[in-house]
Protein backbone atom coordinates (compact mmCIF):
# COMPACT_ATOMS: atom_id res chain seq x y z
CA UNK A 1 0.00 0.00 0.00
CA UNK A 2 2.94 2.62 0.80
CA UNK A 3 4.63 1.50 -2.60
CA UNK A 4 1.11 1.97 -4.87
CA UNK A 5 0.46 5.18 -2.60
CA UNK A 6 4.24 6.72 -3.20
CA UNK A 7 3.96 5.87 -7.06
CA UNK A 8 0.55 7.43 -7.73
CA UNK A 9 2.08 10.43 -5.59
CA UNK A 10 4.80 10.28 -7.94
CA UNK A 11 2.63 9.84 -11.15
CA UNK A 12 0.56 12.69 -10.23
CA UNK A 13 3.59 15.17 -10.05
CA UNK A 14 5.43 14.07 -12.79
CA UNK A 15 1.57 14.53 -14.69
CA UNK A 16 1.50 18.16 -13.06
CA UNK A 17 4.90 18.88 -14.33
CA UNK A 18 4.46 18.05 -17.74
CA UNK A 19 0.95 19.83 -18.12
CA UNK A 20 2.94 23.37 -17.21
CA UNK A 21 5.93 22.60 -19.65
CA UNK A 22 3.47 22.00 -22.21
CA UNK A 23 1.31 25.04 -21.82
CA UNK A 24 4.50 27.01 -21.92
CA UNK A 25 5.74 25.61 -24.81
CA UNK A 26 2.72 25.94 -26.38
CA UNK A 27 2.25 29.68 -25.26
CA UNK A 28 6.04 30.03 -26.73
CA UNK A 29 5.30 28.15 -30.21
CA UNK A 30 2.35 30.13 -30.57
CA UNK A 31 4.31 33.35 -29.90
CA UNK A 32 7.14 31.98 -32.52
CA UNK A 33 4.63 31.37 -34.87
CA UNK A 34 2.29 33.78 -35.06
CA UNK A 35 4.02 36.96 -35.88
CA UNK A 36 1.66 39.63 -34.81
CA UNK A 37 2.09 38.24 -31.13
CA UNK A 38 5.65 38.18 -31.75
CA UNK A 39 6.11 41.76 -32.56
CA UNK A 40 3.47 42.54 -29.34
CA UNK A 41 5.49 40.31 -27.15
CA UNK A 42 9.20 41.95 -27.77
CA UNK A 43 7.28 45.12 -28.43
CA UNK A 44 6.02 44.67 -24.26
CA UNK A 45 9.62 43.55 -23.15
CA UNK A 46 11.45 46.57 -24.76
CA UNK A 47 8.65 49.15 -23.60
CA UNK A 48 9.32 47.74 -20.13
CA UNK A 49 13.31 47.72 -19.83
CA UNK A 50 13.18 51.43 -21.66
CA UNK A 51 10.74 52.76 -19.18
CA UNK A 52 12.99 51.16 -16.28
CA UNK A 53 15.37 52.73 -17.41
CA UNK A 54 14.06 56.09 -18.21
CA UNK A 55 12.98 56.21 -14.93
CA UNK A 56 16.04 55.24 -13.06
CA UNK A 57 17.99 57.70 -15.53
CA UNK A 58 15.85 60.75 -14.41
CA UNK A 59 15.40 60.32 -10.88
CA UNK A 60 19.31 60.65 -11.06
CA UNK A 61 19.59 63.97 -13.20
CA UNK A 62 16.76 64.95 -11.21
CA UNK A 63 18.61 64.28 -7.60
CA UNK A 64 22.58 65.46 -9.17
CA UNK A 65 20.16 69.03 -10.23
CA UNK A 66 18.49 69.25 -6.79
CA UNK A 67 22.30 68.25 -4.96
CA UNK A 68 23.81 70.92 -7.07
CA UNK A 69 21.50 73.72 -6.48
CA UNK A 70 20.78 72.17 -2.78
CA UNK A 71 23.60 69.99 -1.70
CA UNK A 72 26.71 70.75 0.30
CA UNK A 73 29.63 71.56 -2.13
CA UNK A 74 32.10 68.65 -3.14
CA UNK A 75 34.63 70.84 -1.57
CA UNK A 76 33.78 70.77 1.74
CA UNK A 77 35.21 67.70 4.39
CA UNK A 78 32.99 68.97 7.12
CA UNK A 79 30.11 71.47 8.42
CA UNK A 80 28.17 71.69 11.18
CA UNK A 81 25.20 73.05 8.56
CA UNK A 82 23.24 69.66 7.39
CA UNK A 83 24.05 68.82 3.77
CA UNK A 84 20.79 69.73 2.58
CA UNK A 85 18.01 72.28 4.51
CA UNK A 86 15.38 69.98 5.85
CA UNK A 87 18.63 67.38 7.12
CA UNK A 88 19.83 67.82 10.78
CA UNK A 89 16.72 70.11 11.79
CA UNK A 90 16.03 67.54 14.88
CA UNK A 91 19.57 68.02 16.04
CA UNK A 92 20.33 71.39 15.71
CA UNK A 93 16.74 72.23 17.54
CA UNK A 94 18.13 69.74 20.25
CA UNK A 95 21.82 71.61 20.36
CA UNK A 96 19.61 75.11 20.57
CA UNK A 97 18.37 74.17 23.84
CA UNK A 98 21.64 72.69 25.09
CA UNK A 99 23.65 75.54 23.90
CA UNK A 100 23.65 77.20 27.06
CA UNK A 101 24.28 74.40 29.11
CA UNK A 102 27.02 73.59 27.42
CA UNK A 103 28.49 76.47 27.22
CA UNK A 104 28.13 77.17 30.82
CA UNK A 105 30.26 74.40 30.84
CA UNK A 106 32.99 75.46 28.76
CA UNK A 107 33.20 78.41 30.71
CA UNK A 108 33.77 76.16 33.80
CA UNK A 109 36.49 73.42 31.81
CA UNK A 110 40.18 74.35 32.72
CA UNK A 111 40.90 74.04 28.64
CA UNK A 112 38.01 75.90 27.24
CA UNK A 113 38.57 74.80 23.83
CA UNK A 114 37.52 70.38 24.06
CA UNK A 115 40.59 68.77 23.50
CA UNK A 116 42.92 71.30 22.52
CA UNK A 117 45.59 72.73 25.43
CA UNK A 118 46.90 76.52 24.08
CA UNK A 119 49.15 78.84 25.64
CA UNK A 120 47.42 81.15 27.61
CA UNK A 121 48.20 84.25 25.49
CA UNK A 122 46.85 82.31 22.77
CA UNK A 123 43.82 81.41 24.44
CA UNK A 124 43.08 84.87 26.01
CA UNK A 125 43.28 86.05 22.01
CA UNK A 126 40.89 83.55 20.61
CA UNK A 127 38.31 84.50 23.39
CA UNK A 128 38.69 88.10 22.13
CA UNK A 129 38.32 87.32 18.44
CA UNK A 130 35.27 84.72 19.29
CA UNK A 131 33.16 87.30 21.35
CA UNK A 132 34.42 90.58 18.60
CA UNK A 133 33.14 87.94 15.51
CA UNK A 134 29.95 87.68 17.77
CA UNK A 135 29.40 91.18 18.08
CA UNK A 136 30.29 92.03 14.51
CA UNK A 137 27.37 89.91 13.43
CA UNK A 138 24.88 91.24 15.87
CA UNK A 139 25.97 94.44 14.38
CA UNK A 140 25.98 93.73 10.70
CA UNK A 141 29.66 94.88 10.30
CA UNK A 142 31.96 93.14 8.28
CA UNK A 143 33.68 90.09 9.27
CA UNK A 144 37.81 90.00 9.87
CA UNK A 145 39.73 87.26 8.21
CA UNK A 146 42.28 85.09 10.08
CA UNK A 147 45.26 82.97 9.21
CA UNK A 148 46.49 80.45 11.90
CA UNK A 149 49.70 79.40 10.92
CA UNK A 150 52.49 76.42 13.22
CA UNK A 151 53.46 73.33 13.46
CA UNK A 152 51.30 70.18 12.56
CA UNK A 153 49.42 68.98 15.55
CA UNK A 154 49.30 72.15 17.20
CA UNK A 155 45.68 72.39 17.70
CA UNK A 156 44.27 75.06 14.58
CA UNK A 157 41.70 73.18 13.09
CA UNK A 158 40.07 72.40 16.91
CA UNK A 159 40.67 76.22 17.73
CA UNK A 160 38.99 77.64 14.67
CA UNK A 161 35.84 75.09 15.18
CA UNK A 162 35.42 75.97 18.53
CA UNK A 163 35.72 80.12 17.80
CA UNK A 164 32.94 79.82 15.35
CA UNK A 165 30.81 77.79 17.75
CA UNK A 166 31.50 80.35 20.22
CA UNK A 167 30.88 82.73 18.08
CA UNK A 168 27.46 81.75 17.00
CA UNK A 169 28.64 80.54 13.56
CA UNK A 170 28.15 78.24 11.06
CA UNK A 171 31.71 75.83 10.60
CA UNK A 172 32.96 74.55 7.32
CA UNK A 173 36.30 73.00 6.38
CA UNK A 174 38.03 72.60 3.28
CA UNK A 175 41.62 70.92 2.32
CA UNK A 176 43.45 73.16 -0.35
CA UNK A 177 44.97 70.17 -1.39
CA UNK A 178 41.42 69.07 -2.58
CA UNK A 179 41.69 71.81 -5.33
CA UNK A 180 44.47 70.74 -7.66
CA UNK A 181 43.08 67.39 -8.90
CA UNK A 182 39.97 69.05 -9.81
CA UNK A 183 41.61 71.31 -12.58
CA UNK A 184 39.56 73.19 -15.13
CA UNK A 185 36.37 72.80 -12.50
CA UNK A 186 38.16 73.66 -9.33
CA UNK A 187 37.42 77.71 -10.49
CA UNK A 188 33.32 76.45 -10.79
CA UNK A 189 33.51 74.35 -7.58
CA UNK A 190 34.62 77.61 -5.69
CA UNK A 191 32.24 79.85 -7.12
CA UNK A 192 29.71 76.87 -5.70
CA UNK A 193 31.32 76.86 -2.80
CA UNK A 194 31.48 80.89 -1.60
CA UNK A 195 27.63 80.65 -3.14
CA UNK A 196 26.54 78.38 -0.15
CA UNK A 197 28.54 79.83 2.29
CA UNK A 198 26.62 82.79 1.84
CA UNK A 199 23.14 81.26 2.10
CA UNK A 200 23.89 80.55 6.36
CA UNK A 201 21.41 82.96 7.76
CA UNK A 202 24.15 82.51 10.92
CA UNK A 203 27.04 83.67 9.25
CA UNK A 204 30.17 81.11 8.07
CA UNK A 205 33.81 80.19 9.20
CA UNK A 206 35.25 79.18 6.39
CA UNK A 207 38.35 77.03 7.56
CA UNK A 208 41.19 76.45 4.40
CA UNK A 209 43.67 73.66 6.26
CA UNK A 210 46.99 73.11 4.08
CA UNK A 211 45.96 77.05 2.29
CA UNK A 212 49.53 76.72 0.73
CA UNK A 213 48.27 74.01 -1.13
CA UNK A 214 46.50 76.50 -3.67
CA UNK A 215 47.13 79.77 -1.80
CA UNK A 216 50.72 79.79 -2.92
CA UNK A 217 52.99 82.56 -5.15
CA UNK A 218 51.63 82.82 -8.77
CA UNK A 219 54.93 83.38 -9.94
CA UNK A 220 56.14 79.77 -8.91
CA UNK A 221 57.24 77.79 -12.48
CA UNK A 222 55.66 74.51 -10.50
CA UNK A 223 52.01 76.25 -10.53
CA UNK A 224 49.83 74.85 -13.04
CA UNK A 225 47.39 77.52 -15.32
CA UNK A 226 44.19 75.59 -13.40
CA UNK A 227 45.69 76.37 -9.84
CA UNK A 228 46.16 79.93 -11.00
CA UNK A 229 42.64 80.42 -12.25
CA UNK A 230 41.69 78.58 -8.88
CA UNK A 231 43.62 81.55 -6.67
CA UNK A 232 42.36 84.20 -8.84
CA UNK A 233 39.11 82.88 -8.28
CA UNK A 234 39.15 83.11 -4.47
CA UNK A 235 40.73 86.42 -4.65
CA UNK A 236 38.17 87.84 -6.85
CA UNK A 237 35.14 86.54 -4.19
CA UNK A 238 37.28 87.92 -1.48
CA UNK A 239 38.10 91.19 -2.61
CA UNK A 240 35.97 92.46 -0.28
CA UNK A 241 35.35 92.48 3.28
CA UNK A 242 32.54 90.05 3.57
CA UNK A 243 29.68 90.40 5.83
CA UNK A 244 28.47 86.43 5.86
CA UNK A 245 32.03 85.03 5.46
CA UNK A 246 34.87 84.83 7.83
CA UNK A 247 37.95 83.01 6.02
CA UNK A 248 40.50 81.63 7.98
CA UNK A 249 43.61 80.05 6.89
CA UNK A 250 45.84 77.56 8.06
CA UNK A 251 48.92 76.78 7.09
CA UNK A 252 52.67 75.11 7.96
CA UNK A 253 54.54 77.49 5.61
CA UNK A 254 52.98 81.29 6.13
CA UNK A 255 55.95 82.71 3.44
CA UNK A 256 54.49 80.44 0.58
CA UNK A 257 51.02 82.33 0.86
CA UNK A 258 50.78 84.74 -2.32
CA UNK A 259 50.82 88.32 -1.23
CA UNK A 260 47.46 88.81 -2.54
CA UNK A 261 46.20 86.14 0.01
CA UNK A 262 48.13 87.45 2.65
CA UNK A 263 47.03 90.84 1.96
CA UNK A 264 43.24 90.05 2.57
CA UNK A 265 44.46 88.57 6.46
CA UNK A 266 43.06 91.16 9.39
CA UNK A 267 44.06 89.11 11.81
CA UNK A 268 47.56 86.46 12.56
CA UNK A 269 47.84 84.32 15.17
CA UNK A 270 50.62 81.76 16.10
CA UNK A 271 50.06 78.39 17.32
CA UNK A 272 53.31 76.78 18.81
CA UNK A 273 54.31 73.94 20.08
CA UNK A 274 53.08 73.27 23.32
CA UNK A 275 55.36 74.41 26.53
CA UNK A 276 55.61 72.08 29.29
CA UNK A 277 52.84 73.11 31.23
CA UNK A 278 50.69 72.75 28.59
CA UNK A 279 52.48 69.47 27.72
CA UNK A 280 51.60 67.73 31.42
CA UNK A 281 47.59 69.38 31.02
CA UNK A 282 47.18 67.48 27.66
CA UNK A 283 49.03 64.13 29.29
CA UNK A 284 46.22 64.45 31.98
CA UNK A 285 43.17 65.36 29.55
CA UNK A 286 44.39 62.09 26.94
CA UNK A 287 44.97 60.08 30.10
CA UNK A 288 41.28 60.84 31.51
CA UNK A 289 40.13 60.26 27.85
CA UNK A 290 41.86 57.23 26.79
CA UNK A 291 42.42 55.55 30.39
CA UNK A 292 39.93 56.62 32.99
CA UNK A 293 37.11 56.45 31.03
CA UNK A 294 37.90 53.78 28.44
CA UNK A 295 34.95 51.74 27.11
CA UNK A 296 32.57 53.97 28.93
CA UNK A 297 31.44 55.60 25.07
CA UNK A 298 27.74 54.83 25.09
CA UNK A 299 26.78 51.71 22.71
CA UNK A 300 23.59 50.70 21.53
CA UNK A 301 21.68 48.96 23.54
CA UNK A 302 21.79 45.63 21.77
CA UNK A 303 25.73 45.57 21.20
CA UNK A 304 26.37 44.05 25.12
CA UNK A 305 24.26 40.88 23.89
CA UNK A 306 27.25 40.30 21.20
CA UNK A 307 30.11 41.99 22.28
CA UNK A 308 32.32 40.48 24.90
CA UNK A 309 32.27 43.54 27.79
CA UNK A 310 35.38 46.00 27.89
CA UNK A 311 37.73 45.54 30.98
CA UNK A 312 37.97 48.31 32.81
CA UNK A 313 42.03 49.82 32.99
CA UNK A 314 43.37 50.14 36.79
CA UNK A 315 45.67 53.03 37.49
CA UNK A 316 48.15 52.09 40.20
CA UNK A 317 51.31 54.25 41.40
CA UNK A 318 50.54 56.91 38.32
CA UNK A 319 50.75 60.17 40.51
CA UNK A 320 51.47 63.89 39.18
CA UNK A 321 55.22 63.31 39.51
CA UNK A 322 55.40 60.75 37.09
CA UNK A 323 53.26 62.70 34.64
CA UNK A 324 55.07 66.16 35.18
CA UNK A 325 58.19 63.78 34.32
CA UNK A 326 57.04 62.78 31.10
CA UNK A 327 56.15 66.27 30.50
CA UNK A 328 59.67 66.98 30.66
CA UNK A 329 60.48 64.45 28.73
CA UNK A 330 58.12 64.84 25.91
CA UNK A 331 59.86 68.27 24.83
CA UNK A 332 59.41 69.51 21.52
CA UNK A 333 56.00 66.98 21.03
CA UNK A 334 52.96 68.62 19.57
CA UNK A 335 49.34 67.74 20.48
CA UNK A 336 48.69 65.24 18.48
CA UNK A 337 51.62 63.15 19.20
CA UNK A 338 50.81 63.59 22.58
CA UNK A 339 47.06 61.87 21.68
CA UNK A 340 48.77 59.18 20.14
CA UNK A 341 51.31 58.90 22.89
CA UNK A 342 48.45 58.35 25.37
CA UNK A 343 46.43 56.35 22.44
CA UNK A 344 49.96 53.76 22.47
CA UNK A 345 50.20 53.74 26.32
CA UNK A 346 46.36 52.50 25.91
CA UNK A 347 47.13 49.76 23.34
CA UNK A 348 49.90 48.63 25.69
CA UNK A 349 47.76 48.17 28.87
CA UNK A 350 45.29 46.18 26.67
CA UNK A 351 48.33 44.01 25.71
CA UNK A 352 49.35 43.09 29.27
CA UNK A 353 47.43 40.50 30.95
CA UNK A 354 46.20 42.24 33.89
CA UNK A 355 44.87 45.41 31.98
CA UNK A 356 46.27 47.74 34.81
CA UNK A 357 48.53 50.60 33.74
CA UNK A 358 51.48 51.49 36.50
CA UNK A 359 54.30 53.94 36.56
CA UNK A 360 56.50 51.50 34.89
CA UNK A 361 54.24 50.80 32.02
CA UNK A 362 53.80 54.34 31.52
CA UNK A 363 57.32 55.49 31.84
CA UNK A 364 58.41 52.31 29.46
CA UNK A 365 56.20 53.54 26.59
CA UNK A 366 56.90 57.80 27.37
CA UNK A 367 60.32 56.50 26.54
CA UNK A 368 59.72 54.41 23.68
CA UNK A 369 57.71 57.15 22.13
CA UNK A 370 60.39 59.83 22.90
CA UNK A 371 63.20 57.79 21.39
CA UNK A 372 61.03 57.14 18.16
CA UNK A 373 60.25 61.08 17.78
CA UNK A 374 64.15 61.77 17.98
CA UNK A 375 64.40 59.30 15.36
CA UNK A 376 61.69 60.92 13.34
CA UNK A 377 62.77 64.31 13.91
CA UNK A 378 66.74 63.13 12.65
CA UNK A 379 66.07 61.21 9.82
CA UNK A 380 63.72 64.64 9.07
CA UNK A 381 67.14 66.54 9.22
CA UNK A 382 68.97 64.60 6.99
CA UNK A 383 66.20 64.56 4.53
CA UNK A 384 66.60 68.22 4.52
CA UNK A 385 70.08 68.16 4.31
CA UNK A 386 70.05 65.86 1.01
Amino acid sequence: MLVERAAAEREKWVAAINTTFEHIGGGLRAILTDQNKLVVAVGGVTALAAGIYTTREGARVIWAYVDRILGQPSLIRESSRGRYPWSGLLSRSMSSLSRSNRNSDLTKAANGFGDVILNPSLHKRIEQLASSTANTKSHQAPFRNMLFYGPPGTGKTMAARELAQKSGLDYALMTGGDVAPLGSQAVTKIHQLFDWAKKSNRGLLLFIDEADAFLCERNKIHMSEAQRSALNALLFRTGDQSKDIVLALATNRPGDLDSAVADRIDEVLEFPLPGEEERFKLLKLYLDKYIVKAGEKKRKWWLPFFRRKQQKIKIQGLTDEVICEAAAKTEGFSGREIAKLLASIQAAVYGSKECVLDASLFREVVDYKVAEHQQRKKLASEGGAV
